[in-house]
């Protein structure tokens, strides 16, 4: 099975920098929930690291390339299924039902719309952001317009967890790697 440094450079073969960002955020929050499930924390942090592999280079088979890609470089089936499951309702039909899974679904477009939070204030940074900003942030739809958040909703859901919560969980995760992701403190 690969390694996470097989993963890393898998990713960055087939991306840009903004994808492989997005995917080391969307890594480190899943390794960070790892934790809270139980979870193998390198397992869940492949699952992050590339579940948008596909995107960039195939956005019209995005998940299916994935799965080609993954087959053939030796991933598990368990890996596979929940980068697949995040397309759920979108571009697949493969419905969350493992907690890393779930997590996945739940993280992924929050992840990105705490990143734009982050950005376009002044220390440009994760680690002053509060839940009430991300939150109505969240609730301005034409801001990161990208982020759905009909999907943070389901996800949030999935979990059974308040939107509050998730967005303090991410919010908490994300601050561990905010200098990987360029979100640290502004001097």
């Amino acid at each position: 099975m690969p390694n996470r440094e097989d993963a890393y450079n898998l990713l960055k073969e087939y991306n840009g920098d903004a994808l492989v960002t997005h995917g080391l955020a969307v890594e480190g929050t899943m390794r960070y929930f790892s934790k809270k499930y139980n979870g193998d924390i390198e397992t869940w942090g492949i699952v992050g690291l590339l579940h948008d592999l596909d995107y960039e280079k195939f956005p019209n088979e995005h998940c299916y390339k994935t799965q080609e890609i993954m087959n053939k470089c030796g991933y598990s089936d368990e890996i596979i299924r929940a980068i697949m499951s995040h397309g759920y309702g979108i571009c697949t039909d493969i419905e969350p039902l493992s907690d890393m899974e779930k997590t996945l679904y739940a993280v992924d477009e929050l992840t990105g719309l705490i990143t734009a939070c982050a950005l376009v204030r002044p220390s440009g940074s994760v680690m002053d952001l509060e839940v009430k900003s991300v939150k109505k942030k969240f609730k301005t739809k034409s801001f990161a317009a990208g982020a759905s958040r009909e999907v943070i909703q389901k996800g949030t859901d999935m979990l059974n967890m308040e939107l509050d919560v998730l967005i303090h969980e991410v919010l908490l995760a994300m601050r561990e790697i905010a200098p990987t992701l360029g979100l640290e403190m502004k001097e």
